[in-house]
């Protein structure tokens, strides 16, 4: 189906679309220029979510099986990326975006026929199957949901492109075990294909002059591409990867960042979408920890999310015991982040940091594309 040639095509076309995407951007003004919460340097063009679809439409064409399923499948997110950069360029309210996301998302459940119907057996015995309404109802907040978690999480530079790779790793992984070399390779050319992105967004090799970060069109493809690869591995039977409480360890840390910051958003009375400092990307920079090092530690932590995950999976653990595992696993994070500052306070306090080191650690300039 594919060779290493394939994906040696993707990536030179993926790194060759930036340069020419992000002149293109500059022209236009489709750039993230500094505010009060965004303190990069200068006005960085917002194209990488553009530049990634546009190579694996092309690379899905020439070199993978033509099917309704991969053409609904790129139309859907064709739709969302124009969406999303016409809001990088208009800023474009949330309500309006969540119109086009349950849209896209009935055009997904009612046309491609793909949606969340069974949870498997969460709490016991018995499996836990929904209603074709309740189905559609949960498929429409999961699309959503995914692609508002992986668009929180770009805040620092590699890190949504870090996350994303993890996912699609993991998933490349688990189809290629289970004998469905299709998918497998669609998630592979997906990582190839963010590759140069991430390189670029780091500053490798050529310096931060050209820098570009993914933009929202790039946040709402990835959470829309994770979620549909999801949907397919665990709910049909045609290509059956895993189980469904599986995929909430291969997204735990997009998931529980987001989840634990709109409980907390909600708490204080705010909009759940309100944007603030707050994400565990922040939090890591604020104790301390470079930019570089907080993505290490973040793109690790997603890591040994998913590969207990996986590795549940392959030993066949009781879906129920996963289940309970990763809200026990939730709780913990959830309690940690809500009281990181006492926590720190003690940790430093044992270790003996004065107090100016806290104060330089906590008011550390951070920055953020977000």
């Amino acid at each position: 189906m594919t060779t290493p040639t394939t994906y040696l095509f993707v990536f030179v076309l993926s790194f060759c679309n930036l340069f020419v995407f992000r002149k293109i951007a500059k022209r236009i003004g489709l750039v993230d220029k500094p505010n009060a919460r965004k303190l990069h340097q200068g006005v960085i063009p917002l194209v990488g979510g553009i530049s990634i679809l546009v190579t694996l439409v092309v690379s899905f064409l020439l070199f993978m099986p033509i099917t309704e399923n991969l053409l609904l499948f790129l139309a859907c997110s064709t739709i969302l990326v124009v969406v999303g950069a016409l809001d990088d360029y208009y800023d474009i309210s949330f309500k309006s975006r969540l119109v086009i996301q349950a849209g896209i998302s009935l055009v997904m459940i009612y046309i491609g026929d793909h949606s969340l119907g069974n949870l498997g057996f969460l709490m016991g015995s018995e499996t836990i199957k929904l209603s074709p309404l309740a189905s559609a109802i949960v498929t429409v907040l999961a699309v959503i949901g995914a692609i508002n978690a992986f668009n929180m999480v770009d805040g620092i530079d590699g890190l949504l492109g870090g996350l994303a790779s993890v996912t699609f790793g993991a998933l490349g992984l688990v189809f290629y075990a289970t004998g469905n070399e299709y998918l497998a390779t669609l998630c592979l050319m997906i990582v190839t294909a963010m590759v140069p992105y991430i390189m670029l967004n780091l500053g490798f090799p050529l310096g931060k002059r050209f820098k570009v970060f993914m933009g929202d069109a790039g946040s709402v493809f990835i959470g829309f591409a994770v979620v549909w690869m999801l949907i397919r591995g665990s709910q049909e039977a045609n290509v059956y990867a895993f189980k469904p409480v599986t995929a909430l360890w291969l997204i735990a840390i997009p998931l529980m960042d987001m989840a634990t910051i709109m409980i907390r958003r909600i708490r204080k009375g705010h909009s759940p979408f309100k944007p603030d400092r707050e994400h565990l990307h922040h939090i890591c920079q604020r104790i301390g920890l470079s930019s570089a090092m907080s993505l290490v530690v973040i793109c690790s932590l997603a890591a040994i999310m998913a590969a207990i995950g996986l590795w549940a999976e392959i030993n066949a653990v009781r879906e129920s015991v996963m289940f309970i595992s990763f809200l026990c696993v939730f709780g913990v994070y959830f309690f940690v982040i809500s009281y990181i500052w006492r926590i720190v306070a003690l940790i430093r306090k044992m270790l003996g940091i004065n107090k100016s080191e806290t104060n330089r650690f906590e008011t550390a300039e951070i920055s953020t594309d977000k």
